[in-house]
């Protein structure tokens, strides 16, 4: 992952590795209850993000408190995932804890995403949101991703549309976000 400073008093962004995810899976079952991924999904996906020939970037947002003692919790707030493949990247996953809404963690997340995508040298990144998620198609737009169609039916078991959604030149819209907050 490309050297970031996380801000004061927000979630730190790290790599996502195994043991992250059980605490990632509740939180998917959380925000997705009705098509959530599955554990092996991760674990696949997690398996082709290590190594020189690594083709995916997953990334977990932790939220660490200090209650005054030696051990700080730390609770999972967000995660996000990108596979790539030649010169197109495909974002995976973005997802953010419900009172986390609103602080930027939705933009922090895209953010690395597509620094990745550029690290991987793609030319453009591709997305399905669901239809009904206005709140993350205004994300995508925010950094320059545009609406070009529709997947009809899927979302299962529910049956709902994506919204394919793509944004060309990746390096103009991270660049674009230096300094900037978002919400999301």
């Amino acid at each position: 992952m490309t050297e970031t400073v996380d801000p004061p008093g927000q979630p730190v962004l790290r790599e996502m590795r195994w043991w992250d995810i059980e605490p990632v899976l509740e939180l998917e079952k959380d925000l997705f209850p009705e098509d959530a991924w599955s554990r092996g999904m991760f674990w696949s996906d997690l398996a082709h993000a290590r190594g020189p020939e690594a083709t995916r970037r997953y990334l977990v947002a932790v939220d660490r408190h200090d209650d005054g003692d030696e051990s700080a919790r730390e609770r999972i707030v967000g995660y996000a995932g990108l596979a790539a493949a030649g010169d197109l990247a495909d974002v995976q996953t973005i997802a953010v804890a419900r009172d986390h809404w609103g602080t930027g963690l939705g933009g922090r997340l895209l953010t690395e995403l597509l620094r990745a995508a550029t690290a991987f040298e793609c030319a453009e990144v591709m997305l399905e949101c669901r239809i009904d998620n206005i709140r993350a198609q205004k994300l995508y737009e925010r950094f320059g991703f545009e609406a070009i169609g529709f997947r009809r039916g899927y979302y299962q078991p529910g049956n709902v549309d994506a919204l394919v959604m793509r944004l060309t030149d990746p390096t103009t819209s991270v660049a674009g976000t230096q300094g900037t907050e978002t919400n999301g």
